[in-house]
């Protein structure tokens, strides 16, 4: 076979098996595709017809990058599809079994909201608190584990939309995009003919990243393969990181057991990073219990150690890796887009922009808006807008059904007309609207369309009121609970978190902002906002990359940089507390490392704007899970592995164990700064005496659980 010489002992075992059930545990950057392309053209080379085999993924692109090497290698058309594709194909066959016709539409995401908003009205169930988004994720995630409306929740408002819902489905002949997994396990699980025809249609069936499948997706792969049990998986659970998305780490751990005989084969040696980088990696996912085992290895070298660099704030930590980067292009001759800044949550990026903009750096967002382009900073940015300007009529149609005041896009757009033919500011003009009803004859407002109008005008002349008597951070904090803005967003409880997040980062950079600068404005923070804007994300030139760490699976860089490696950031804090969330949060980690080619640093800060304030952090566990000998300190802060510095007043967070030398054992409950410093509320006694302790003169030590 053409370029077997390519291939290490395990990815020709792999390559070689023919029948039965055979997993393959493919660790980061071992060369996967290339086995499961190989394993293809070995089949066809044996005698075994193309049409014969299917080969099932997860992206359209990774299903064309394999349909397209199956080409140069055999000259064959083999189905490479993904699980969406795949059903599809399969009910546009024989969906007439479940009394569908075969020209059934597709619904997207808008047409499925418009269908389900129309099940809430006929249902008389008002969309409050984001009931219409929440109904779209509750059914996806029922129709994912592959429950249909006749199995009852404990949520009879759920249980009749659902079941309204996939009726008017019916009606309509339309599927949505879930239903092309569930109704192909339905039908399979139904209807016994369609069930042989689809098992006897492929022979080989070789499915990519099973450690990604869900249930539905696990089912039809066993209903495909349950007569002849040709099934060949590859994945690594150790880069299970979607179980948000309805993925089913336990699938692949399962494998042996839903697959009785099945074969083994681990992929060890890894082609993209150095000895050091997979040492530390392996060495921090071992902290995991539910894993098979394996230990990566390269032929590359030994590399260099991996960077830890603790900062006061998180200024310091995005200058801290503009720095890295500046010197590492220099000193080892990488280009930009071989850098690669990792984070847990979006609202992270704002940093690391601002500190590459600030060195004209280029960089591109992956999977993301930029944090200054995000609808919700742009919403707030524009009601501050409203603040020193009657005439900023973007900022005005921006905010002012922000909520929602019933003035819809005709009356906007007779007020705007008539606000330029009398030449009188947009927001002039809507106070003299309010004052005098009969001014403008053109413009027809009725009862509720004027109560909201007055109470836009009412909530601009508060805020500009108070404006010269707070803070900048104070004043969008005040402009976002005097507009009910979090309110407007509980509209779509799917990114709510994201959102909030990004508001209080905003407000930490106003906070940041007006510190740095003897007399701030609010027209400079905006005016520095805009330029910073209209700068970012340069098009057609090497850049930076950016990224959530979910984002970055599947990718790689010469120099890697995970950023807020702290306890509650990453591990997240909704993950504390549940021992299968730590270990995806783990995971994620264990991907982010692998990541890296040459070069990785892991940063965090003891201090960081969160949740609408600024809190102490603690390192994250995960640092402490590396073992030293891979680590080198670039910090100015003394790093210690494995308890927060001794002694060190900004390594405790609340809830954090500490010791007094005279009242003995407590637990941080507070941390605040007076006119000493650092003050810390400490409960000491078992909960009866809480003491109020000046950091630098306390003392405190870690107290080791």
């Amino acid at each position: 076979m053409a370029n077997i010489e390519e291939l290490n002992p395990q990815q020709m075992a792999a390559v070689n098996h023919v029948e039965g059930p055979m997993l393959v545990l493919a660790g980061a950057g071992s060369g996967k595709t290339r086995v499961v392309t190989h394993r293809i053209a070995r089949l066809i080379e044996i005698g075994i017809l193309p049409s014969d085999i299917l080969a099932v993924t997860f992206t359209n692109k990774a299903a064309e990058e394999m349909r397209s090497r199956i080409r140069s290698k055999k000259n064959a058309q083999v189905l490479a599809s993904t699980f969406h594709s795949l059903g599809a194909r399969i009910l546009r066959e024989s969906i007439s079994l479940l009394g569908f016709r075969n020209d059934f539409a597709i619904y997207d995401e808008d047409d499925r909201e418009k269908l389900l908003k129309g099940c809430l009205d006929q249902l008389r169930l008002s969309n409050e608190k984001g009931l219409l988004k929440q109904m779209q994720i509750d059914i996806s995630k029922a129709k994912n584990d592959n429950e249909g409306p006749e199995i009852k929740s404990s949520d009879p408002v759920f249980d009749q939309v659902y079941a309204h819902y996939q009726n008017k489905l019916k009606e309509c002949n339309a599927l949505d995009f879930d239903d092309l997994l569930f109704l192909t396990v339905k039908l399979l699980q139904e209807n016994e003919s369609a069930r042989k025809e689809y098992e006897n249609r492929w022979l080989f069936v070789l499915i990519d990243e099973y450690q990604d499948t869900n249930h539905s997706q696990h089912l039809l792969a066993k209903f495909l393969v349950a007569k002849h049990n040709n099934i060949f998986a590859v994945g690594d659970p150790d880069q299970s990181i979607y179980s948000w998305r309805g993925a089913r780490f336990q699938n692949i751990l399962n494998f042996e057991r839903d697959f009785p005989g099945a074969k083994v084969v681990t992929l060890d040696q890894n082609y993209r990073s150095t000895n050091m980088i997979l040492q530390a990696a392996n060495q921090l996912i071992t902290k995991n219990t539910t894993r098979y085992e394996k230990k990566l290895w390269s032929n590359l070298g030994e590399g260099s150690k991996i960077g830890i660099f603790m900062s006061q704030n998180e200024r310091r930590e995005a200058e801290f890796v503009v720095h890295k980067i500046l010197e590492t292009i220099r000193d080892h001759h990488i280009a930009y887009d071989e850098v690669a800044i990792f984070y847990r949550t979006n609202a992270q990026s704002r940093t690391f922009e601002d500190a590459l903009l600030s060195r004209r750096i280029p960089y591109v967002i992956v999977g993301g808006l930029s944090f200054y382009q995000r609808r919700e900073i742009k919403d707030i940015l524009s009601y501050l807008r409203m603040l020193i300007s009657n005439s900023d009529l973007i900022s005005f149609l921006r905010t002012i059904n922000i909520p929602r005041r019933g003035i819809g896009a005709t009356t906007l757009e007779k007020i705007v007309e008539q606000s330029a033919l009398r030449h009188i500011p947009i927001f002039s003009f809507c106070e003299d609207l309010c004052d005098q009803p009969n001014l403008c004859p053109e413009v027809k407002l009725g009862a509720k369309q004027r109560e909201g109008l007055k109470s836009y005008i009412s909530l601009i002349h508060r805020l500009r009121n108070q404006r010269p008597s707070l803070k900048l951070f104070e004043l969008i904090t005040e402009t976002i609970e005097a507009s009910h803005y979090l309110n407007h967003l509980q509209e779509d409880p799917e990114s709510l978190d994201d959102r909030k997040e990004n508001i209080d980062e905003l407000i930490g950079k106003a906070a940041e902002w007006e510190e740095e600068r003897e007399m701030p404005t609010l027209q400079q923070f905006l005016e520095e906002l805009t330029l910073r804007a209209n700068t970012e994300g340069q098009k057609n030139v090497p850049s930076v990359h950016l990224m959530t760490l979910h984002n970055s699976k599947g990718l790689e860089f010469s120099l890697v940089f995970i950023g807020g490696m702290e306890e509650e950031l990453f591990p997240h804090m909704n993950s504390l507390g549940n021992p299968e969330s730590l270990e995806e949060e783990r995971r994620l980690c264990y991907v982010g490392m692998t990541r890296a080619k040459r070069f990785l640093y892991l940063t965090a800060t003891s201090y960081r704007y969160m949740w609408g304030g600024p809190r102490l952090m603690r390192p994250s566990r995960f640092l402490r899970e590396v073992p030293a000998k891979y680590l080198k300190n670039d910090s100015p802060i003394v790093y210690e592995q494995e308890s927060a510095p001794s002694g060190d007043p900004e390594a405790f967070a609340i809830g954090d164990r500490v010791h007094h030398k005279e009242f003995g054992q407590g637990i941080v409950q507070k941390s605040f700064h007076t006119s000493f410093g650092l003050t810390y509320e400490v409960q000491f006694d078992e909960g009866t005496t809480t003491r109020t302790l000046v950091a630098k003169y306390a003392k405190l030590r870690v107290e080791l659980e």
